[in-house]
Order: C-alpha cells, then sequence, then structure tokens
C-alpha cells in the first residue's frame, strides 16, 4: 500500500487508488501520517478536527472515525496499519510508503550530486522529485495546528528543490530554457531573491542583459514595499557584474 500526500490525499493499492472524501477520516489519516510511527493522542485529533472550540463527546466521534478509518485502509492478509495505544493511536507504515519518501531520498540524492559536481545526474534527481507533485500537499485535507507545521517544512522542500534544479540546470548551461521557469517561480515567490538571482543570471548568460537589469529593479521594488529591505549582496554583486559588461 502506497500513500500520496504530494497533491490530494490518496491510498494507492494493486487496485488503484482511493480518495478519503470524509473530511474527518482524511484529517486523522492526515495526521497519523505526518506522525508515522508515533503515538497521537486523542486530544491532537481534536484539536485538528474541530480546533479550539471542539463540540461534546469527541472521544465518542474520534473512536468513530478511527473504526471506519481502519476498514478504510484494511487489506486481507494485511495487519492492521492503526494501533490503538494509551491515550491515543498510531500508524505504522514499516511495509508502506509515501510519495514524501521517494521526494526525500530523491532532493536529499540530488542534493549530494549536485555537491559532488555532476549536475546532470542532479538535475534528473530535482526533476523527478518535483514531477512527484499534484497540486497543494494534502489538497483534499483541512489543515490543523499539526498539518500547518508540517505544510510549511513541506513548502519550504518544495522551494529549495526549485531552486537546486535551478541551480544545477544554469551549471548545464541550459540559460534559455530556464527563463520561463524562473519567471514563473519568481511570480509565485516574490520574496525569494534566489530566484531573482536564477532568473537574472540566466537572461544575463543569453545575453538579455537590460532584461537581467529590468528583473534587478523589480526585486528591489518588491523587497522594498513588501519587507523595507534592499537586496542582498549576492544581487547587487550580480546587477554590477551585468552593468560591468555592457
Amino acid at each position: 500500500m502506497r500513500y500520496e500526500i504530494l497533491g490530494p490525499l490518496h491510498v494507492v493499492d494493486e487496485k488503484g487508488s482511493s480518495l478519503l472524501r470524509a473530511q474527518k477520516l482524511a484529517t486523522v489519516l492526515a495526521v497519523l501520517l505526518i506522525r508515522s510511527d508515533q503515538v497521537v493522542v486523542a486530544d491532537q485529533l481534536t484539536r485538528e478536527i474541530w480546533g479550539e472550540l471542539p463540540p461534546r463527546r469527541t472521544t465518542a466521534s474520534i473512536y468513530v472515525c478511527i473504526s471506519r478509518l481502519r476498514k478504510f485502509l484494511s487489506r486481507p492478509g494485511q495487519p492492521d496499519p492503526i494501533v490503538t495505544r494509551p491515550g491515543g493511536y498510531m500508524l505504522r507504515r514499516a511495509s508502506s510508503e509515501c510519495d514524501f519518501d521517494v521526494f526525500q531520498r530523491l532532493v536529499a540524492d540530488g542534493r549530494k550530486r549536485l555537491r559532488g559536481g555532476e549536475p546532470a545526474a542532479a538535475a534528473a534527481r530535482f526533476e523527478q522529485a518535483l514531477a512527484l507533485w499534484r497540486g497543494p500537499a494534502f489538497g483534499n485535507v483541512q489543515p490543523g495546528p499539526i498539518m500547518a507545521g508540517f505544510l510549511k517544512r513541506l513548502a519550504e522542500m518544495r522551494i529549495e528543490c526549485a531552486e537546486m534544479s535551478a541551480e544545477a540546470q544554469l551549471e548545464l548551461g541550459r540559460h534559455q530554457e530556464l527563463v520561463g521557469r524562473l519567471r514563473s517561480l519568481v511570480d509565485e515567490f516574490p520574496l525569494r531573491e534566489t530566484f531573482y538571482g536564477q532568473l537574472m543570471l540566466a537572461l544575463y548568460r543569453s545575453d538579455r542583459k537590460s532584461e537581467a537589469l529590468g528583473i534587478y529593479e523589480s526585486a528591489r521594488r518588491v523587497l522594498d514595499r513588501e519587507l523595507g529591505l534592499e537586496p542582498g549582496r549576492k544581487l547587487r554583486e550580480l546587477r554590477h557584474t551585468v552593468l560591468a559588461s555592457t
């Protein structure tokens, strides 16, 4: 059995992909997945489902959710992946995999290869990792406190992967091919200076120096308006490099 969280939450087996449409069940499964092989106490599940103002009899409701989730995840001849522990529940994933696991392995291998001077192999790993995403992580689940923290971490990992992928592509000389992608990343993450710098470099190396300088000015305006800051040292140095070459 495989869990997919890099998009709408799915459970995949030999029969195909199943989507949990009941929101409470999806929330419980999401939290158990995030805390795999750790006990999640009932109070944590309560806050995740209902927030700070839960209704009465939440213990019974959680028990029903767990029972329905066990039925949804049960497979003939396989042990129950959800086990009851004092005060809470735990999801065992010893024999299952999650697309997030694959994503982490690909990013780690790509980072190692990039640092080891293998940009082509690194770029391939990063592209494979990014291709796993089908939309916003847990896109069909309303996040609570545990999920919100995990989603922030996951979003940062995805951005870092995109940065390293662009870095590898630049090392391979794929400047012109990168321009469109980097423009999209700048639009999506307007406070991320790395993407501005990579876009400036791609344009500069494509002999589009005036456009590269325009990207610097755009970054300067956005950073000043949103954060009250000037561009960092790397962006300033890149601007001087472009200016010196004109």
